[in-house]
C-alpha cells in the first residue's frame, strides 16, 4: 500500500517554470479544441490533468517534458508550493471532464466555451505566471476551509522567497 501512495504523491514544491510550460501546452490544446471542436481534445486534456493531479509530472507526458527537458533550459528553477498547483490542476480536471462530457454528448458549444475559459486561465499562467487556482487556494486557506498546515508557505509568502533565495545562492 505504501508503494502505491508513494507513486501517487504530488511534489511538495514545484518549479514554476515547468508549471508555466505545462500551462502553455494546455492553452495551445485548449484553443485548438475550442476552435476545431474536435471531441478528442478535451478528453486528452482531462487525462493529462488527471495524471498530474495524481502524481504531478511523473506520469504526464507534457509534465515530464516540461519538468525534465524544457524548464531546465530556462535557467534556475523558481520553486513554489505544490499544494496550490495541485488544486489548480484539479480545477482543470473538473473543467475538462465537463467539457469532455459535453463534447461527447453533442453539446459542442458548451465544450468550446469551457475550453475557452481553460485557455484564458492557462494563458495567464503561461504568459504572466498568474495562477487563478493558486489564488483560490490561498483564499480557501484564509477562510479556514483549507487548513494552513496543508501549505504553510501559502500562508506566509516570505518563506517561499527565502527558499528561492537559497536556490539562487
Amino acid at each position: 500500500m505504501q508503494s502505491i501512495r508513494a507513486l501517487a504523491s504530488f511534489p511538495t514544491v514545484v518549479n514554476e517554470k515547468a508549471a508555466r510550460v505545462v500551462a502553455a501546452f494546455v492553452a495551445t490544446l485548449g484553443a485548438l479544441g475550442a476552435l476545431t471542436q474536435w471531441r478528442w481534445v478535451p478528453l486528452v486534456l482531462s487525462v493529462g490533468f488527471a495524471l498530474r493531479v495524481l502524481a504531478g509530472p511523473r506520469f504526464s507526458p507534457i509534465g515530464r517534458l516540461a519538468a525534465q527537458v524544457i524548464a531546465p533550459r530556462l535557467g534556475r528553477p523558481k520553486l513554489v508550493p505544490g499544494a496550490p498547483k495541485r488544486f489548480a490542476q484539479g480545477i482543470g480536471l473538473a473543467l475538462t471532464s465537463v467539457a469532455t462530457a459535453a463534447a461527447l454528448t453533442g453539446a459542442s458549444t458548451l465544450a468550446a466555451v469551457l475550453l475557452g475559459v481553460l485557455t484564458l486561465f492557462a494563458t495567464l499562467e503561461a504568459a504572466l505566471g498568474f495562477c487563478a487556482g493558486c489564488l483560490m487556494f490561498a483564499g480557501l486557506i484564509r477562510l479556514g476551509v483549507v487548513p494552513e498546515r496543508i501549505c504553510v508557505e501559502c500562508a506566509d509568502i516570505t518563506l517561499r522567497q527565502r527558499r528561492n533565495d537559497l536556490v539562487e545562492a
